[in-house]
């Protein structure tokens, strides 16, 4: 769909209107529309043929819906997406646009349409989703970061769901590179959700790209996310869960990835941290435990290599190395460094403040790199 749509080209909003009422149709949902589509051709050629003919494939109850004269929402939601098409860089994909994404039309349920802002041409190239905790820790935010930004100066398009935690460090990382980065988000994709990223939404907009699927001026809701999660693991080639609870809304992405044939990467962890608990049992459920970037694209065959993520370098600090890579609390450091608790814990807000230590519920605290 040309991106410069206006009221004013007859033609293209009449093909557009077709398409949004197919997306509305009620009880039609992605996979009932796609073979509509393959019985009947597009929209409009759907909605122009008699009740008659719709009655030798379809249910009679469902020919009469598609029969039904357009509602009103309709019509004031073509008149949102015409305006919206007005604003540079706004474009509409459907399933019969050539600049469709590729990869989606694998999955079972692709959208009949895509909202993009941005750099639509990212959601064709080759990209590596990289998701995880909302509350993610010190290290693994680090992580995401430093794994995004190598993929993206591969080449790879960073791919994941603009939350705050993983995710907003995924999309940093990703627009530090060539590749970019694309959000798939679970509004409209004229909004922002939450409103902590609007922004690096901005920037997203301007340097990589926005994705929804979501009708505009759709505001979150708790079942759209789960759903549009299918579209981050779709467009990717393959899926990287930092960190994730036992119960994270992440393992579903892996979930739907195993799926629809995308590879799975996972971050290990320490033995003691809830939030490496989800990627361990990725891990001992196939996924592929990864320890740098060279990992993924050695797996990939992707072209150049790297030897680890980007990191710090090391610290010679004797209470680092006392503090290793697992969570501690500071009467057990104390004992290990033989110094009184007073002196450890201004030792261990001294690293804090500098960054190389975070301090976690329970008053414990562990090293950040």
């Amino acid at each position: 769909m040309n991106p410069g749509l206006n009221t004013a080209d007859g033609e293209a909003a009449s093909e557009l209107a077709a398409w949004l009422r197919l997306q509305y149709l009620p009880g039609v949902g992605p996979v009932a529309a796609r073979r509509l589509l393959s019985c009947f051709g597009l929209p409009s050629q759907l909605f122009a043929t008699p009740f008659e003919r719709l009655c030798e494939v379809v249910p009679a109850r469902l020919a009469r819906l598609i029969c039904a004269a357009p509602g009103s929402a309709g019509e004031r939601q073509l008149a949102l997406t015409l305006q919206w098409l007005q604003q540079p860089g706004n474009a509409v994909l459907t399933l019969a646009d050539s600049a469709y994404p590729p990869l989606l039309l694998e999955i079972p349920d692709p959208p009949l349409l895509l909202y993009v802002r941005g750099r639509a041409a990212l959601l064709a190239q080759a990209g590596v989703a990289i998701v995880g905790s909302r509350n993610a820790s010190a290290q693994g935010m680090h992580n995401a970061a430093a794994f995004a930004e190598a993929l993206s100066q591969a080449g790879l398009t960073v791919i994941s769901g603009l939350a705050l935690g993983i995710d907003t460090h995924a999309h940093e990382g990703g627009l530090r590179g060539t590749g970019s980065t694309v959000a798939v988000v679970g509004t409209g994709a004229d909004l922002v959700y939450p409103k902590r990223n609007s922004a690096l939404a901005q920037r997203i907009a301007q340097q990589g790209c926005i994705v929804s699927e979501y009708a505009l001026g759709l505001p979150a809701m708790p079942a759209n996310f789960p759903r549009r999660n299918r579209l981050i693991s779709g467009l990717a080639r393959g899926v990287l869960v930092v960190e994730a609870a036992a119960q994270s809304g992440s393992l579903i992405t892996a979930r739907m990835a195993g799926e629809q044939g995308r590879d799975v990467y996972a971050l290990p962890g320490s033995i003691h941290s809830a939030l490496a608990k989800g990627c361990h049992a990725l891990i001992r459920q196939g996924a592929k435990l990864v320890e740098s970037v060279d990992d993924i694209l050695q797996e990939m065959q992707w072209p150049g290599t790297f030897a680890n993520a980007p990191s710090a370098a090391p610290d010679d600090s004797p209470l680092l190395a006392a503090l290793g890579h697992d969570p501690c609390d500071a009467g057990t450091l104390a004992t290990r460094c033989a110094l009184p608790v007073g002196d450890i814990m201004a030792a261990l807000l001294a690293l804090e403040l500098s960054g190389q230590v975070e301090r976690l519920p329970g008053a414990l605290f562990q090293r950040c790199k």
